[in-house]
């Protein structure tokens, strides 16, 4: 680990994750702490910071587009009937503390904070753990706490009446390279086939590197998948898919992924045996 405002993760002595806690951003961009870059054992970064197409999209971490109205997401919020709007009504994740810090991981405090005051407080824990050689997996799991004594909804763009936009949750910008990246998951193949279904696990294929992304509760696995290769390399866990999330007060939501982050192009069968191995208990 390094100073207060980032922590480096360590595999094995190598680091292969930076966690920014406290990054200096526009408003616009719904500041939050993120991990970028974060790379194979090799060296090769999976991570995209503020690309130019997107200039919220930050590494890896937790983003929601609409809580209660405030967008935690960045850039532009979905306005039914009326599209993607400028609006101000952006909030922020703000680090309270590191509660443990080791090489290969943390547990932190944050809170979610909006026009002044904070709707969630949230419990992140990250861990990052050697598998093989030449993969290791990185262990995200966040607790969302309803702070206020109102109920609190999660929503989507999707919720909001854009058909198939329900990013929001759990989410990791890769890198964009020439070719777009395959993916994969059990069963199916494609950006079509994958994106909006659940799938245990979901592999994303660039030019030397494979994202192996698994829900780790049976509630996470429930979430289906956000998916983006044509427009740019993106995947995230939804949230909120076809209907808000409610979070009555003083009651938390908890998901886990795991991701396994591996060197060269993997098939089916050894991403599927990196997730059990990566996954069990």
């Amino acid at each position: 680990m390094s100073s207060s405002d980032t922590a480096v993760l360590r595999v094995a002595g190598r680091p292969v994750g930076r966690y920014v806690t406290r990054p200096e951003l526009p408003d616009r961009l719904s500041p939050r702490p993120y991990l970028h870059p974060v790379t194979t054992l090799a060296g090769t970064a999976v991570t995209e910071l503020s690309p130019a197409d997107h200039a919220h999209h930050l590494g890896v971490g937790v983003a929601v587009p609409d809580v209660e109205g405030f967008n935690f997401w960045g850039g532009r919020t979905y306005v039914r009937d009326q599209g993607p709007t400028e609006l101000d009504n952006h909030g922020s994740q703000r680090h309270i503390a590191f509660q443990l810090r080791d090489p290969d991981g943390f547990v932190e405090e944050l809170r979610w904070v909006a026009a002044g005051g904070e709707l969630l407080r949230e419990r992140r824990t990250v861990a990052a753990t050697e598998l093989t050689d030449q993969a290791w997996a990185l262990d995200l799991t966040f607790s969302l706490t309803n702070v206020t004594k109102a109920p609190l909804s999660i929503g989507s763009p999707a919720t909001n009446g854009r058909p198939g936009a329900a990013y929001g949750g759990f989410f990791w910008r890769a890198r964009k390279e020439a070719a777009a990246p395959e993916v994969f998951t059990a069963d199916t193949e494609g950006e079509a086939g994958a994106h909006g279904g659940r799938a245990d696990w979901l592999a994303l294929a660039g030019a030397g590197w494979t994202l192996v992304f698994a829900g780790a509760t049976e509630q996470t696995r429930s979430d289906p998948w956000f998916v983006r290769t044509e427009e740019y390399p993106g995947v995230g866990s939804s949230l909120a898919y076809d209907e808000r999330l409610p979070i009555p007060p003083g009651e938390t939501v908890v998901r886990r992924i795991v991701t396994v982050v591996a060197d060269g192009r993997l098939g089916r069968d050894a991403a599927a045996a990196l997730v059990r191995k990566a996954v069990s208990p």
